[in-house]
């Protein structure tokens, strides 16, 4: 059996969910069943409708309307926590060649559950799935799991010149 890795793609840069879903594409393609988990995301992003293209990738989002931008409320707990428990459900059940965890580092950011659970998942997943996690601030303990860790760094970014996201490039 051929063994398989966590991926750790973290960093203020742009393009650690891009990355996740590039890999995901390319998974499918080769014939590979991909679920994606989105922390903290409630936004029809365009990434969504990849499931009108590849039928062996699967989404589900485990946040409200909008990206937490001040404190946690207690509905944004609860929706992360129901999505680690789907994510562990997922993770064990070996039905997915690839599980992407997208936004994982910013929901531990903001203690929506503790790095001691993502990790028993991580770690009590079948042997046969790979495991991508995103998001900013990567702590040292989910760092320390990966096999591999790729940080975007932001050299230049047109947001500072006051450029909105734009739908099919940011979201």
């Amino acid at each position: 059996m051929e063994k398989s890795y966590v991926h750790v793609y973290t960093g203020n840069g742009k393009g650690k969910t891009t990355a996740s879903i590039g890999l995901s594409i390319r998974a499918a393609l080769a014939g590979k069943k991909v679920f994606i988990g989105q922390f903290v995301k409630g936004m029809e992003y365009s990434e969504l409708k990849l499931v009108d293209y590849l039928s062996n990738i699967e989404i589900q989002q485990f946040g409200r309307d909008c990206f937490i931008y001040n404190d946690p409320t207690e509905e944004d707990i609860e929706a992360a926590k129901k999505g680690l428990e789907i994510c562990k459900k997922v993770l064990e059940s070996g039905k997915y060649d690839l599980v992407v965890l997208d936004e994982l580092n910013i929901a531990l950011y903001y203690k929506l559950f503790s790095i001691e659970e993502a990790i028993e998942i991580i770690e009590n997943r079948d042997d046969s799935v790979e495991v991508i996690i995103t998001g900013r601030y990567a702590p040292k303990e989910i760092i320390a799991l990966a096999d591999l860790v790729t940080e975007m760094k932001e050299i230049k970014h047109y947001y500072t010149e006051g450029v909105e996201a734009r739908k099919g490039i940011e979201f």
